[in-house]
């Protein structure tokens, strides 16, 4: 039984990264909890599976399109420590504020005419995951 799971989560992770609690849920229907745990501690003992590469390679592949606080959310909701997701994000907040104007370019072709343009704009922003001082700056930014 051990070795199907092996070979399931080996498929898997041959695909794409996965955080233990993502392999944990998929193969929970496939064999008892212990089986599950004492092949992903050979999987993690071999360097196969690992929570701080999926966090890095999970980031990377997504942070020019959100912010931090949207990264940190989805992260944390794929069961990754908060020790590892703070080693993964963008620490300089230049690098968000950056991001965050470039999304705003590439959905937004004009600075908001009024306030209602305004706060749908800042909406925008704020359902990545941008913060709002970072959110107010880009927008004051594209207002002058």
């Amino acid at each position: 039984m051990s070795g199907d799971l092996k070979g399931k989560a080996l498929r898997m992770l041959a695909r794409r990264e996965h955080s233990r609690a993502e392999l944990l849920r998929k193969l929970a229907a496939d064999g008892t909890r212990e089986d599950i745990h004492a092949v992903l501690d050979q999987l993690e003992g071999s360097g196969l599976l690992s929570d701080a590469r999926f966090a890095e390679a999970y980031v990377s592949s997504r942070a020019a399109r959100v912010g931090n606080a949207r990264l940190r959310h989805d992260l944390r909701a794929r069961g990754i420590a908060d020790a590892i997701i703070a080693a993964a994000l963008p620490a300089e907040a230049d690098s968000e504020t950056e991001r965050a104007r470039q999304v705003w370019r590439r959905k937004f072709a004009a600075p908001p005419a009024d306030r209602a343009d305004y706060a749908r704009q800042a909406r925008f922003l704020q359902q990545r995951g941008f913060a709002v001082d970072i959110i107010r700056k880009v927008l004051k930014e594209q207002e002058e």
